[in-house]
This record gives C-alpha cells, structure tokens and sequence, in this order.
C-alpha cells in the first residue's frame, strides 16, 4: 500500500478539494494523508464561507506525514494565502525528488476566490519551480502568465511561459472550454500533444480539477510514467463524470469509486 499526500482546503460539499483527492487516492488503492489549508462552507451551489488555517498548524501537518509515512508523490491544490505558500514552499524544499502535482486553484466553480493575490506571485517563484507538473484551466493559465488564450497557438505559448517559470511539464485542461470534444494541452517539455475526449453534457462537474490532479499524482506515486499518468488520469475523470449519481441541486461531484 503505497502513500499520497494532499495539501488543500476542505469542501464541505465532499466533491472537491481534500474530500476528493482522498477518494480519489482510495480509488487507485493508495493510503491518503493530507494537509488541510483551509475550511470551506460550501455545497453544489457555491462557497459561502472560507477561515484559512493558521500556517504554523499547515507545517505541522506535513511534518507529521511525511516524517511518518514513506509518501511516494504530492499534490498541492487550494493554498489560500502568501503566508501558506510559502510554509508548504519551505516543506517541500526538503523533499525535492518527490514527484510534486500542483493545481492553482484560484477561482471556484461559483467564481469565489480561493486563493489571495498576493499569493500568486510566490506560487509563480517558488511553487512553480519545484512542480513535476502543473495543471491549469484556461482562466488558471491565463492568470499565472498574464497572456490571454484564445486560440491553439496562444494555448500552447502559455504552457511555454509556465515552463519557463521552472516546472517541469503542464497540462492545459479543457474542461470548461466550448467544442464536442475535450482536449487537454500536455507540455513536456520534449513535445506538445494533445489529449481528447468525449465532451459530456452534465452538472456532475463539481471537483472536476481537483479529481484530475489527484489521479495523475496517484499514477505518479504508484510508478507510472508522467505520460501514462495523465492519460491514465483523463480517462479516470471522464469515467467518473459517466457514472456520476445526481447529488445536490447544483454542479454535483463525480462517481470516484465507479470502478468498484
């Protein structure tokens, strides 16, 4: 039983966040730990309220897993704060040949901000840097590299500004773009590709990103390579938005046991 570790906020809701890479993790048969950044009260409608976690009490948390359990890859997703970036920025410094997946959660599906501006330069300088992959939406990329995306060419000259920031490879997830298909942008650094899928009408969309991450930081923890484990990971997500129950009155969370 291998060990992944998460670094995010909660979603009360249990379809993103920590809720959801914890499942996630479960569902590709690894033992989750976590850190927990901050509270949120929020369900399939929206976030209603944030309380960040003290940074101090972060530190703890990630010194207590990775001093005890043999955590084999890292994700990181909503960070919330300047001062939380750079707790888990001085955390992983000490463990650099852990495959690390950052998500830069900046937005909720509902539009509330989870992540302060004074954050984003610091997850730019010393975040990024540390990342084996990085994983942004359209909105995500457009804000880490200041260029608008509209177009093939513009997306794929954004994942080259975030690899010149010092991470390692991006995937530009196309999720929440228009088309029937879709298409996932992976930049690593050798080659751009492109990664399709089914487009698939629903509201079983809620944790979406969160999912994504989780399951390529699985694959990485178990061994897999970074290409098999983001098409692995894209499958993975489209499965479980196919076999999502109708929870809730807005976008509701995906199926992540529907393999069982």
């Amino acid at each position: 039983m291998r060990t992944a570790l998460t670094i995010a906020g909660s979603d009360s809701g249990g379809g993103a966040g920590i809720q959801a890479d914890l499942k996630t993790f479960a569902a590709h048969e690894l033992h989750g730990v976590c850190a927990v950044t901050a509270v949120t009260a929020q369900n399939t409608l929206g976030v209603t309220a944030i309380e960040s976690v003290n940074p101090p009490v972060v530190a703890a948390q990630i010194d207590a897993v990775l001093q005890d359990f043999d955590v084999r890859a890292i994700k990181t997703g909503m960070l919330a704060t300047r001062a939380i970036v750079a707790v888990v920025c001085d955390r992983l410094d000490a463990y650099p040949s852990l495959p690390l997946v950052v998500d830069p959660v900046l937005v909720s599906t509902s539009g509330h901000a989870l992540l302060d501006e004074e954050a984003l330069s610091l997850v730019r300088m010393r975040l990024l840097p540390r990342a084996t992959l990085v994983t942004p939406n359209r909105h995500e990329a457009e804000v880490l590299t200041g260029q608008r995306i509209t177009t093939p060419q513009e997306a794929a000259a954004a994942t080259a500004s975030l690899r010149e920031m010092g991470v390692a490879a991006v995937v530009l997830t196309g999720g929440d773009e228009d088309g029937l298909e879709s298409i996932d942008l992976l930049d690593d650094g050798d080659r751009v590709s492109e990664l399709r899928g089914a487009r698939l009408e629903t509201r079983a969309t809620h944790g979406t990103g969160c999912t994504f991450s989780a399951a390529v930081t699985a694959r990485l923890a178990r061994g897999a390579s970074l290409d098999d484990a983001v098409t692995a990971a894209k499958r993975y997500v489209e499965s479980a938005i196919r076999h999502a129950y109708p929870l809730g009155r807005g976008r509701g969370p995906l199926n992540h046991f529907w393999r069982k």
